[in-house]
């Protein structure tokens, strides 16, 4: 688990900063929504910017850390169970074990999805029992949405089991304390890394701001008509 980590962290530091490199101020402003930050008497240009930019940064990494995990966790049950990649729409993960098959869908959190994505999930559970079971039609199939972190205090959702956090990581590698296992491992070269980012984003905000300014200002002050227009306006 140690030498994943520290072999394949960078991926997600390398990520983090390109999703940063490649961000346009137009792209931001498209994606927020303005009536909020005008609601919460936002008036100054930069902490507008930096309240945007934090926005989308945190959705970013969010989604890049949850691959990462997802990638760790396939490693470690891979090693410890000969479990693979799965192939099948929507699971990430199959495994044996106690003559069980487990096909596992794995999640960042618990507060994951909506009514409709879970559906997705259900239907892709169901999809992929019928596939295995065309060549054994007695299989015992067991379908777990495994949360990478978080608490889930009634795992039996009837169609499916849902492990979050440490019965997460038990589950996948038969060790109950491997979920503070993986914390020290993941601050490898993370000051370093961290430092290159917060350069970068430091120049984002003042380039941002001065586009903002030049855009979206008079006199400094923000046009918040002028901004809900390139926002939401139809074009002519």
């Amino acid at each position: 688990m140690e030498q994943y980590v520290r072999e394949n962290i960078s991926t997600f530091h390398n990520k983090r900063l390109e999703s940063i490199n490649r961000i346009k101020l137009g792209q931001i402003l498209k994606r927020k929504n303005p009536y909020l930050f005008r609601a919460k008497n936002i008036i100054a240009a930069p902490d507008l910017i930096k309240t945007l930019l934090d926005a989308h940064l945190s959705s970013q990494e969010e989604t890049i850390f949850g691959d990462f995990l997802e990638g760790l966790a396939i490693h470690i049950n891979k090693t410890v169970y000969h479990g693979h990649k799965s192939a099948a729409e929507g699971i990430d993960l199959e495994f044996d074990t106690d003559n069980i098959k487990y096909i596992v869908s794995i999640k960042s959190g618990p507060n994951w999805g909506n009514s409709s994505q879970i559906k997705k999930m259900k239907d892709n559970f169901n999809k992929a029992m019928r596939i295995l079971r065309t060549s054994n039609s007695t299989m015992n199939i067991i379908a777990v949405n495994g949360c990478c972190y978080g608490v889930d205090n009634q795992p039996d959702k009837g169609e499916y089991r849902k492990l979050c956090g440490q019965g997460f990581w038990h589950f996948i590698s038969g060790d109950e304390s491997l979920f503070t296992q993986i914390i020290e491992p993941l601050g490898h070269e993370a000051r370093e890394r961290n430092d290159e980012f917060l350069e970068r984003y430091a120049q984002i905000i003042t380039k941002f701001t001065c586009e903002f300014a030049d855009q979206f200002c008079d006199d400094g002050k923000i046009d918040w008509e002028r901004l809900v227009i390139f926002n939401s306006g139809t074009k002519k």
